[in-house]
């Protein structure tokens, strides 16, 4: 999940980036297509049956995943970087309620006390004028209700990802979302599409494979751990954004913006009772994996 909310937070750069030029629906468009490719690439080579077992679902998986990416690529072009992603992770709180409510999974007091705690995150980052008066630093309001959706829309797909655990593979997963949300984003393009210049293709393919990565561990995250625990593991995407915002776009949070974004984090953290060895182990992972690759022994195909 760490590993996800970097390459996610890859992902908003480089499409704030693109936004300043390149329609909404196109960088879905595009960024749905490369990770088709890639998604039934790896998918055929693992010998999987491309269709899955509960299609239902994993068309449900697929659609929720395209609304909430066109809703959140769409914030990201109109909003802070870091106000934005603060404003999606409000999503394990969504998460949790939904899983409740249709996996049957455990919902206790701490769910609900995270909610308003996160919501209260909401108002504070975006700071509606009619509320904190003319001097505050009022964001787009209708960007800010998109962002909302968009958590709402991405609880439900990891919802779903959570109940297709036990019949589908997470690459026949991960396969469906492009699947569904690649023809789905032609109408909404059609209308302004352009050609991107070379370095616009670039970032484009890019996001496609930053995403597709992401995608695959938030996956494998999700078919091994509780949902509302599991992707509220990826809170640190919060600080990689914000890094991103204040090097390459100078944005700078207020003060009411930082207690926005503690509340929302301290709302998902309730939520998921985090335990700090699940960050041991993701850290400590790779440093196994390298242990294997370079200290094995001569001769070994290990």
């Amino acid at each position: 999940m760490v590993v996800t909310a970097f390459c996610f937070s890859l992902m908003s750069l480089m499409v704030k980036v693109l936004g300043r030029r390149v329609p909404t629906a196109e960088i879905v468009f595009v960024r749905s297509a490369v990770t088709l490719v890639i998604s039934y690439v790896m998918v055929r080579a693992a010998g999987i049956p491309v269709w899955g077992n509960r299609k239902s679902l994993l068309v449900l998986r697929g659609l929720a995943g395209f609304g909430a990416l066109f809703c959140f690529f769409y914030a990201v072009t109109r909003l802070p970087l870091a106000d934005v992603t603060v404003i999606h992770f409000t999503n394990p709180v969504f998460t949790a309620l939904l899983a409740a409510a249709f996996l049957g999974e455990r919902l206790g007091r701490r769910e609900l006390v995270g909610l308003p705690l996160c919501l209260a995150g909401v108002t504070f980052v975006a700071q509606p004028s009619f509320l904190f008066g003319e001097g505050a630093r009022s964001l787009d309001i209708l960007a800010v209700v998109v962002a909302l959706a968009a958590a709402i829309l991405s609880s439900v797909a990891y919802t779903t990802v959570r109940g297709l655990r036990e019949t589908d593979d997470p690459l026949v997963v991960v396969f469906y979302f492009p699947l569904v949300a690649t023809p789905a984003a032609v109408p909404f393009m059609m209308t302004d599409a352009l050609w991107p210049t070379p370095l616009e293709w670039l970032l484009l393919v890019s996001v496609g494979v930053v995403t597709q990565i992401g995608q695959l561990f938030l996956t494998k995250g999700l078919h091994r751990e509780r949902a509302g625990r599991a992707t509220s593991m990826s809170y640190v995407q919060v600080i990689f954004a914000a890094a991103w915002g204040l090097l390459f776009f100078h944005e700078v949070p207020n003060s009411l913006s930082i207690v926005g974004a503690a509340l929302i984090l301290c709302g998902m953290l309730v939520v998921s009772r985090a335990r700090l060895e699940a960050l041991s182990m993701a850290f400590a992972w790779p440093v196994q994996t390298g242990k294997k690759l370079f200290l094995r022994k001569p001769g070994s195909r290990t």
